[in-house]
C-alpha cells in the first residue's frame, strides 16, 4: 500500500530543507533536490510547483522548527533572564556542531538566506523580516524582564540589547561555518553575557 502523500511531502520537505541549508538556494539544482528527496522532477513540480515554492516552504519549516526550540528556552520563566539567554547561546553552539558537513558547520538557513537572497528576492526578504521581528520581540521581552528583576544590569535599551544578541548569534554562526571551534564560540558567549551584566 502506498504511503499517504502528506507523509511523503513532509519527508521530501525535510530533505529539501537540508539540501538548501547545506548548499544555498542557487547552488541547489533540481537534480540535487531529486537526489535528496528521492522524487523525480515531475513529482517535485507536481507537488511544489517550482524550486522557489519548495524553497519557500522549506525555509518556513526551518523557521518554525528553530523558533519553537529557541523560544521555548527564552520563555522558560523558571530561570532568570540572563540564564535563558545563556541557554539560547549554548543551544546555538550545540547546533553548530550537530549540523556539519566536511568538517564545517552548515550554519543557519535564515542567516545563509539573508546573505544570499535578502537583497534580491522580495518574498524571501519579507519572510526573513517577519522571522527577525518575532525573534527580536521575544529577546527584547526576556531582556526587559531581566533588567526589571536585576539579573541583566546593562542600562542600555532592551531593544538595542536584543539586536546585539541577535547579531552575536549571526556572527557565531558565520564563525562556525568558517571553522571556529567550540572554545572560540564559548568565548563569544561569555563576552556577550558580560555585556548584558555590566552596568
Amino acid at each position: 500500500m502506498a504511503r499517504p502523500r502528506s507523509f511523503d511531502e513532509e519527508r521530501a520537505l525535510d530533505a529539501a530543507m537540508h539540501a538548501f541549508w547545506a548548499n544555498g538556494y542557487e547552488a541547489t539544482s533540481t537534480q540535487d533536490l531529486c537526489e535528496a528527496t528521492g522524487l523525480g522532477r515531475s513529482s517535485i513540480y507536481n507537488t511544489f510547483t517550482s524550486k522557489h515554492d519548495l524553497f519557500r516552504r522549506a525555509l518556513t519549516r526551518y523557521m518554525e522548527t528553530m523558533n519553537a526550540n529557541q523560544l521555548a528556552l527564552l520563555e522558560d520563566t523558571r530561570l532568570p533572564a540572563v540564564d535563558r539567554v545563556r541557554a539560547l547561546l549554548d543551544r546555538i553552539i550545540d547546533g553548530e556542531f550537530e549540523h556539519r558537513e566536511n568538517g564545517h558547520s552548515i550554519g543557519c538557513l535564515t542567516v545563509n538566506t539573508t546573505v544570499e537572497l535578502a537583497g534580491r528576492d522580495p518574498e524571501a526578504a519579507r519572510m526573513l523580516e517577519r522571522d527577525l521581528a518575532a525573534r527580536l520581540t521575544v529577546l527584547r521581552a526576556t531582556i526587559r524582564s531581566g533588567q526589571r528583576d536585576g539579573d541583566i544590569t546593562s542600562a542600555r535599551d532592551a531593544g538595542t540589547l536584543a539586536q546585539f544578541v541577535n547579531a552575536v548569534i549571526g556572527g557565531m554562526r558565520v564563525a562556525a561555518q568558517g571553522g571556529a571551534d567550540r572554545d572560540t564560540l564559548q568565548g563569544i558567549t561569555e563576552t556577550a553575557l558580560a555585556a548584558l551584566t555590566t552596568p
